[in-house]
């Protein structure tokens, strides 16, 4: 199988031994825009991408048995492209491909931008909110458009996180006759809807800083809350003894507002999690907090833990901070962590300090008093107004636990 990237100019993009593929091909596979730049070039067959992609497309292609497939692209296959999936179910000894310049090389080269300094978010079968993320003042980033209404969504995603003084440029059919370049400011945004084949570069600019930091601990204020947060303060420790790294899977045990579970997921964007939350109330509160912050990828599960643990995904790290004292709980997260994975629970109360005493004899670890306090008004002077210390518990799984 040969998979071809095709540009906004059709079959003048393409190199001599792409258009061979298409010219030699028995079954041309793409969308309708796709295999319209190239009609009147081939005699192929012609069938349309399957949806759902994925699940369709391994059936589609058993189908066709030894007939000579070509899977049109857009530019490269290889970057948010049907390439990468095509090697996936196939295996890279039977899928060619032939790449042409991507969207983000094109928008690159009008912008005068370097492509290695530009963080690129994808709104093509994503959630645009993981744009929240990635725009911190000074930054540039390109928006690959799920359609033409993408730019003003764009634009006011940034006016709410205070990005609104963002400078923003809309480019159309890049590399086609129809290219079109639309300037303004995320504000003020009021461009028309144009082509819905077009990507959105941002140069973020912002009159202040509320969400700028990679380091776990955002602002209290930036959660909504009924009360039942880690503080700010509590929560960098917290996130520094679980350690979030690439890809791996975190146990949000307790999740109150959801700030561990979220700030797990910011902290890279292979990272996931799941947060477990009894009250309904609190369930959709931390969706919402997770949806403003960036990370709508959260998920959260109704229902009490242990028992709401079945099914879950084995876990590189736990966090509990609530339902600590419920009946084998700890046993539970523990037998189901991988070796090497980490276990890290908070807690305010006498009745949970001595359960973590327990443990932290029975399994080892670091067991650590965090008090914070913040200077405060007393008349006409300043004084310390101490929080709750937070007792803190943190282990990591051995390959064997103990009998």
């Amino acid at each position: 199988m040969v998979v071809v990237g095709i540009g906004a100019d059709g079959w003048a993009s393409l190199a001599d031994r792409a258009r061979a593929a298409v010219t030699d091909a028995d079954v041309l596979v793409g969308s309708p825009r796709q295999t319209d730049l190239v009609a009147g070039h081939h005699d192929a067959r012609v069938l349309p991408l399957p949806t759902p992609l994925r699940e369709g497309l391994r059936p589609l292609l058993d189908g066709l048995g030894d007939a000579r497939v070509v899977v049109l692209a857009s530019g490269d296959p290889m970057h948010h492209g049907i390439g990468r999936t095509l090697a996936e179910l196939l295996g890279t000894d039977r899928v060619d491909v032939i790449g042409a310049p991507s969207s983000l090389s094109l928008a690159c080269a009008r912008l005068g931008w370097g492509l290695e300094d530009v963080d690129v978010v994808s709104a093509v079968g994503r959630p645009l909110q993981r744009l929240a993320v990635v725009a911190h003042p000074g930054r540039r980033v390109l928006v690959l458009s799920r359609d033409a209404l993408t730019p003003q969504a764009v634009a006011t995603l940034l006016t709410e996180h205070g990005l609104g003084d963002s400078l923003m440029w809309v480019l159309s059919d890049l590399g086609g006759p129809a290219e079109r370049v639309v300037e303004g400011v995320a504000a003020s945004w009021d461009a028309d809807p144009g082509s819905p084949l077009n990507i959105v570069a941002v140069q973020c600019l912002s009159s202040y800083d509320s969400l700028v930091g990679l380091v776990p601990g955002l602002a209290d204020e930036l959660y909504e809350t009924d009360g039942q947060l880690t503080k700010q303060h509590v929560r960098s420790a917290t996130l520094a003894a679980l350690r979030p790294a690439p890809g791996e899977l975190l146990w949000d045990i307790g999740g109150g507002s959801g700030s561990i579970g979220i700030e797990w997921l910011r902290a890279h964007p292979t990272c996931r999690a799941v947060t477990v939350e009894p009250r309904p109330d609190r369930v959709k509160r931390i969706r919402r907090n997770a949806d403003r912050l960036g990370v709508p990828g959260l998920q959260v599960v109704e229902g009490l833990a242990p028992d709401a643990l079945a099914g879950l995904s084995r876990p590189d790290a736990v966090f509990v901070g609530g339902g600590l004292t419920a009946p084998g709980l700890v046993p539970a997260v523990l037998d189901a962590l991988r070796p090497g994975g980490r276990l890290v629970a908070n807690t305010v109360t006498l009745d949970s300090e001595a359960l973590l005493f327990i443990m932290f004899r029975r399994y080892g670890g670091s067991l650590t008093r965090l008090e914070v306090s913040h200077a405060d008004a007393v008349g006409g002077f300043t004084s310390w107004s101490p929080s709750r210390p937070v007792t803190q518990w943190s282990v990591v799984r051995p390959e064997e636990l103990p009998a």
